[in-house]
């Protein structure tokens, strides 16, 4: 399986899991917090902070109306209207992304149009992220392929078909590395509805990196897909979930991002290269834990060993358990006291 490079990180089976904290549009259309929310990113140990790059009045028409959770946090119907209070100035996205730079996170960007696409390009960006709502956006996919640069798709809402019909596209036009995000488009979506095993059906079927884009709440869904095989996760996050604005409530404050990171690094310490080995320091445990073959009562010079005369007892600092077929029959060289590991010396 192949990796992608983000800008010096390495992304693959074999590598860290790549955590993604997910700004968004939780800048409220702000340039100051935008940069707080770089800070805190940085500060929770992420390893990329993404933004969105959209021109409100070309991906959203008059007519749209804005989903039940967007309109509970705005108590705006328009979709129109509320991706325009909360958009960021694109000029304000190059002062971002070398903010990043300077701070040693990659920036990344969500691209809903050609422009949003030429922008990432300018600002030499080290790949695409797509929305689960464009996987049907074939002229935008084309895009993206042309660009060369790793896709980072996202898969809410789809069928295997619909996924597939969006690698087909992409690859119909470059050599894009793709990497899946199994997704639920649901905010918050329930633990039960998330199906990680999807993240490996679709790579195995597609021939793609495996990923995951959590909009579950805590962060015990976001570890299972570590260790299960996640190479990239992103979550939500905000500087306060009181801010008004459509994904703040549902979003992790900087206190949770953190642990979300340790976390994630907690289980993936735990997973290991795969070599059943004891480790280090179970070594000096195993004499302790482990029995050996032991004298049941005093033996006497010359008698000969079976089960009337040895049991298995701890320590093993003696002779090994699984060695009883060939000790038994065996003579006792010496007097042996009762309850005493029983060694090779001690036996003719």
């Amino acid at each position: 399986m192949y990796e992608i490079i983000i800008e010096d990180r390495k992304i693959g089976n074999n590598h860290p899991c790549f955590i993604i904290a997910e700004a968004g549009v939780n800048h409220n259309g702000s340039l100051e917090l935008a940069l707080r929310l770089v800070d805190a990113a940085v500060a929770a140990g992420a390893d990329g902070v993404k933004f969105q790059l959209y021109r409100s009045e070309e991906q959203v028409s008059h007519s749209a109306h804005t989903a039940s959770y967007q309109y509970r946090q705005t108590q705006t119907s328009s979709m129109l209207q509320m991706s325009k209070d909360y958009d960021l100035p694109w000029e304000a996205h190059r002062i971002i992304a070398e903010y990043c730079r300077n701070l040693g996170i990659a920036y990344i960007a969500s691209c809903f149009d050609s422009l949003a696409v030429q922008l990432v390009l300018d600002l030499k960006g080290s790949c695409i992220k797509v929305g689960s709502g464009e996987i049907t956006n074939y002229p935008l996919l084309k895009c993206i392929a042309d660009s060369g640069l790793p896709v980072l798709l996202s898969t809410g809402m789809s069928t295997l078909q619909d996924v597939a019909g969006a690698v087909e596209h992409i690859r119909q036009y470059g050599d894009n590395k793709i990497v899946l995000f199994q997704c639920v488009s649901s905010y918050p979506a329930e633990p039960s509805s998330i199906n990680l095993r999807a993240m490996s059906s679709m790579a195995s079927a597609l021939g793609t990196l495996a990923a995951f884009s959590d909009h579950t709440e805590g962060n015990i869904v976001g570890v299972a897909a570590a260790a299960l095989g996640a190479c990239m996760i992103e979550k939500h996050f905000t500087l306060d979930k009181n801010l008004p604005g459509p994904d703040h409530a549902m979003s992790l404050c900087p206190v949770e991002l953190k642990h979300f990171v340790d976390a994630i690094r907690i289980a993936e310490s735990a997973l290991g290269d795969g070599i059943k080995r004891p480790h280090p320091t179970e070594i000096p445990i195993r004499t302790t834990a482990r029995r050996s073959l032991v004298s049941a009562r005093p033996i006497a010079a010359g008698e000969i060993l079976d089960h009337t005369n040895v049991t298995l007892k701890r320590p093993a600092t003696g002779i090994d358990p699984r060695l009883w077929d060939a000790i038994k029959g065996r003579t006792a060289k010496q007097d042996i006291a009762q309850d005493i590991p029983i060694t090779w010396e001690m036996l003719l």
